[in-house]
């Protein structure tokens, strides 16, 4: 632990954030394998670091989102943030970050590749951003999550497109006790550049169709008809 504590000007100087108490940082580096490991005792590891980073997170990733996109609704801007703060592309900007190389695991877990796990490094980051929070406030913090989510921020619209199947999933179990089925109805072109047509159905009924580059793009775009149909039926039935 005390190399680490030799190592922290290296991460500060990444995160472009000073630590008055760098205490914070290291519990929140410290993973519950290695507290247990060398029995730092209770509330020493980063876990509950990671529970205030993780609403720190939400909070401004939302005042992000609020101001770049001022058109959208607040069920879009949830959809948004949902894509933004997934585990995956946590992992990823914690890897970017250069976490693995300072985060504190068990000698068990570091031969599992524990600081290389998705879980470890994205429950790393939310820590780290909660020790900020603590030791330099709001302002601080908010600033620092602009840096390492600006080139994402104007992606978040893919979230968006990205949801219309798990949308339609809710949808149709909430109304008609239903999962969605997709089956491909045809593939044309090359190999290079395929086209496919993919149905869905619900109950037996086909309630739309959509085409793509890839299977994946085409279910999306029939998910994406789909909903808009029943919300259609559904707005019909209101007015009725």
């Amino acid at each position: 632990m005390r190399e680490l504590y030799q190592r922290l000007p290296l991460l500060e100087e990444r995160l472009g954030f000073r630590f008055r108490d760098p205490g914070l940082l290291v519990r929140a580096l410290t993973h519950r394998s290695y507290a247990a490991e060398k029995k730092l005792g209770p509330r020493a590891d980063n876990e509950r670091l990671e529970f205030l980073g993780d609403a720190v997170l939400s909070a401004v990733i939302s005042h992000l989102l609020y101001e770049r996109f001022p058109g959208h609704s607040e069920g879009d801007l949830s959809r948004m943030r949902a894509w933004l703060v997934r585990e995956k592309r946590l992992a990823a900007l914690a890897e970017k970050l250069g976490l693995p190389e300072f985060i504190l695991v068990s000698r068990g877990e570091d031969r599992c590749g524990g600081t290389r796990k998705a879980s470890i490094l994205a429950g790393a980051l939310e820590a780290v951003i909660g020790a900020i929070y603590l030791d330099g406030g709001y302002e601080r913090v908010f600033e620092c999550l602009r840096r390492l989510f600006g080139r994402l921020i104007p992606q978040a619209s893919r979230g968006l497109s990205a949801d219309y199947r798990s949308r339609l999933q809710e949808l149709t179990q909430a109304r008609f006790r239903e999962t969605p089925l997709y089956r491909v109805v045809s593939e044309e072109g090359p190999p290079h550049a395929p086209r496919f047509e993919v149905e869905v159905a619900v109950g037996g009924r086909v309630l739309a169709r959509g085409r793509g580059a890839s299977k994946k793009e085409a279910a999306q775009e029939a998910a994406r008809r789909a909903l808009a149909l029943l919300s259609k039926e559904l707005e019909e039935e209101h007015e009725a």
